[in-house]
């Protein structure tokens, strides 16, 4: 982890007399896991983006603690002709944080922007024969076939969010970063108190419409703000974080690092507890087009030297039940967790040194970038750049802060003009569940994301799964995509861990799942 020297809040607040006087009862202080770097929810799918999107944005469906869609800013929707028309009806009285209205033609247009960047999206898109909003309400589907995932796709926490914005700003280009960040959520973005590195702050939304009955759970049901404010304080060094809540400076800490936890659970002022009860899954990312990442077989290699239980207890420690090892490319626990393939996971750099050496490998430079201020990918980036090192590979270890991390993993150039081989990654469990939702599990080449894995035959595999009419034929279409992604290694897993938070014992009613600000009461 990146350390830094020691500044505390007390005196950073003495720069900002305008945050510091807002600081009140009302105001809740969280500490993200990174910094805010790209606050267009189209434009990144990094869960910090993601964050700040569900404090700003709402969704057409939301996601229940089963994951499952639930309508959110709809009243209800049918459909006819077989599944192939989708009406969806939006509630009464929705406005956006300019004070216009919702109408069904900003959704559309805000669908069509998210459409022409997400997976499923574009999936969603390709099935669709017309996208209309007849009426200010009503926003129509007609789909080519049936595509019962319509729901799941536009309410989904995986990947992009489908954000609901005004026309005006869903027409900016998918590719263009929107110029306002303006959205129907429980809160107000404030750009103006935006510091990067530092802060970033929101406001209630007054004239928010929660929905009127059911449960608030993940992403669906009423969103009830009981605080005025939200105050992001980035801070990067772990026991700076640490003090900040113990000494009540801050509310909520998203992501402890783990040496930090048997401070924070001492005495009864701060509770440690679970988010998200899929946990994170690690992924050694790596780069298809360029360097010794794109030879299959050094990648096998690569996977046959890495052991998943040195690299999950780096993040989570000795303690066996915050981590799991073993690990295939579902989270375990769910319908589509299997074992096939998982006796690659080796995890000895002797044999994964003669592996290299059939491979054909001749010291090309492995460049590994870590993200010096996440404690987690940080540790597990250590081990993986050790066990390369000791199968014999010329790892060149580069630290660099998170968000230049997302920037540089846009760059399909080679080592030579700024490219890049592996960064380590964690996504949720939930992301990783099925293939609807699995980001990296593709081999849509250069068309895909970040990594950029061409395989056919596992977009075969993925279409099996796809096309499988019921739960017995889906398990054996995962089996199946998961001995084929042992081969091709998309990229490589290193194991589940806990998802831990921390926070001061008198905020009540957190959600488990995505980090959300609404239900969150004090005492």
């Amino acid at each position: 982890m990146q350390r830094r020297s020691f500044i505390a809040l007390g005196a950073a607040t003495l720069a900002a007399p305008r945050l510091a006087a807002a600081q009140s009862s009302r105001a809740l202080r969280f500490i993200p896991h990174a910094d805010l770097a790209v606050t267009d929810p189209t434009l990144s799918a990094a869960y910090v983006t993601r964050n700040h999107a569900y404090l700003v944005y709402d969704t057409l469906f939301g996601q229940d603690a089963a994951l499952n869609p639930q309508p959110q800013m709809l009243e209800g929707f049918s459909t006819e002709e077989e599944g192939r028309r989708w009406t969806l009806t939006l509630r009464e009285g929705l406005l956006f944080h300019d004070g216009t209205p919702v109408l069904a033609r900003d959704c559309v247009a805000s669908i069509r922007r998210w459409g022409a960047r997400d997976d499923m999206g574009r999936a969603l898109l390709a099935v669709t024969d017309e996208l209309t909003a007849p009426d200010d309400r009503r926003i129509v589907f007609r789909l080519k076939r049936p595509y019962p995932l319509l729901p799941f796709a536009l309410g989904k926490t995986p990947g992009l969010i489908c954000a609901m914005m005004p026309e005006r700003l869903a027409q900016t280009p998918a590719d263009q970063a929107l110029k306002e960040i303006i959205g129907s959520g429980p809160f107000r973005f404030l750009p103006d108190e935006r510091v990067a590195g530092d802060r970033v702050a929101y406001a209630r939304f007054e004239a928010y419409r929660p929905r009127p009955a059911g449960t608030a759970e993940g992403t669906a049901g009423p969103k009830i703000a009981h605080v005025d404010r939200v105050e992001w304080k980035v801070i990067a060094d772990a026991a700076t974080a640490a003090a900040a809540l113990r000494t009540g400076e801050v509310d909520w800490w998203e992501l402890p690092s783990n040496d930090m936890l048997p401070l924070l659970r001492r005495g009864n002022t701060l509770e440690v507890a679970v988010l998200d009860a899929t946990g994170y899954m690690g992924a050694l990312r790596v780069n298809h087009l360029h360097g010794p990442t794109a030879n299959p077989a050094i990648r096998r290699a690569m996977l046959a030297a890495i052991s998943q239980r040195d690299v999950v207890m780096a993040m989570a420690g000795t303690d066996a039940s915050l981590w799991r090892d073993g690990v295939g490319f579902f989270c375990p626990g769910t319908a589509m967790a299997n074992d096939e393939g998982i006796a690659a996971l080796q995890g000895d750099p002797a044999t994964a040194k003669k592996m290299l050496e059939a491979a054909g490998y001749r010291g090309e430079t492995l460049l590994l970038m870590s993200p010096g201020d996440l404690q987690l990918n940080n540790a597990a980036t250590t081990v993986v750049g050790d066990a390369l090192r000791r199968a014999g590979m010329a790892v060149d270890e580069v630290t660099m802060d998170w968000g230049t991390l997302l920037q540089r993993r846009n760059k399909r150039e080679p080592l030579a003009q700024g490219g890049w081989s592996a960064y380590v990654a964690l996504n949720t469990g939930a992301d990783l569940a099925s293939p609807a939702v699995h980001p990296t599990l593709r081999g849509d080449g250069r068309s895909g994301l970040y990594g950029w894995c061409d395989s056919p035959a596992l977009e075969t595999a993925r279409d099996a799964w796809l096309a499988a009419p019921d739960l017995a034929t889906q398990q054996a279409a995962a089996r199946r995509l998961q001995a084929q992604a042992f081969s091709d290694l998309p990229y490589l897993p290193l194991g589940q861990i806990a998802q831990l938070t921390a926070h001061r014992a008198e905020l009540t009613g957190m959600l488990q799942g995505v980090p959300v600000f609404w239900n969150l009461r004090r005492g």
